[in-house]
């Protein structure tokens, strides 16, 4: 489902027991220099993630000063992020001119412990190439690193290299637990373009063969994914950015089904097995 652009007025986009998607919460919090907001939320685990601008942040007294380092757009430096166990009371304070922060969340019924990711322990990974229109850069904030950290929850920012292509392809899935060929993790995207009045297309195909759904995605356009193979892609001359929220039902580890029709295509895409290895 597309959930167009809006002022969300720092309240959560995606909230706690969505119908769509149960395993996820996503918030959009936009502060001016000094301005400060607190959240819990009881029942999930949750990432804080600045994607313009620094804040102070405090999570039960415990603090993590200057979070945050980016100024015009996502593409302006390397993503940070600090992990808020489940139910804690987080609070921000915005220390730039102005900042736009990104709350992740996934279910999850046990208490961790807090901690920063700072720009030089994000995980990169890049693969695809021009050729098969597939080049993209990963940036696992919560990603494998983090693995014995983290209850549930994977947060990722993917960026296409170069303008145009697709992402998310060879077409894939993740909505039923059978292990070991397919884990369910609820996935909710929001998208950024540069310049930012590109846009592109999410694809939704329920099943293998038959025609699906498709949206028109534009700069701040947020997606849940509840079920089926969802590969997306940008308009030629345009970057694409999107933040990826993934909550697992069983496990944390991610594993993806691909869409028989093209699974062979794995094969043809350089280091996308690579990529796939990184999702845990």
């Amino acid at each position: 489902m597309h959930i167009p652009p809006y002022d969300n007025q720092n309240k959560p986009i995606v909230d706690v027991e969505d119908s769509r998607v149960p395993l996820n919460y996503f918030n959009i919090i936009k502060l001016k220099k000094g301005e400060a907001f607190e959240y819990s939320v009881p029942g999930y685990e949750t990432c804080i993630v600045p994607a313009t601008g620094t804040i102070n942040v405090d999570i039960e007294g415990v603090a993590y000063d200057a979070l945050g380092n980016r100024g015009t757009d996502v593409w302006d430096g390397e993503p940070e992020g600090v992990y808020v166990p489940v139910g804690a009371k987080a609070q921000m304070v915005c220390v730039s001119n102005e900042a736009e922060v990104f709350v992740a969340g996934a279910k999850y019924d046990k208490v961790l412990d807090p901690f920063a990711v700072r720009s030089n322990e994000i995980d990169l990974v890049q693969y695809g190439s021009d050729d098969t229109k597939t080049h993209r850069k990963i940036k696992h904030i919560l990603g494998q690193k983090q693995h014995d950290k983290v209850g549930r929850l994977l947060v990722s920012e993917l960026f296409t290299v170069g303008q145009g292509g697709w992402s998310g392809f060879p077409s894939h899935k993740h909505d039923t637990d059978r292990l070991p060929v397919e884990t369910r993790h609820d996935e909710t995207y929001n998208f950024r373009f540069r310049p930012n009045h590109g846009s592109g297309l999410q694809m939704l195909q329920r099943e293998d063969n038959l025609p699906g759904d498709a949206y028109h995605i534009v700069d701040g356009s947020t997606i849940v994914l509840d079920k089926g193979y969802h590969p997306c892609c940008a308009l030629p001359g345009y970057e694409m950015y999107y933040f990826t929220i993934l909550g697992g039902l069983s496990q944390r580890s991610l594993v993806q089904y691909f869409q028989p029709t093209h699974a062979y295509q794995v094969e043809t895409i350089p280091g996308i097995k690579d990529m796939v290895a990184k999702f845990k």
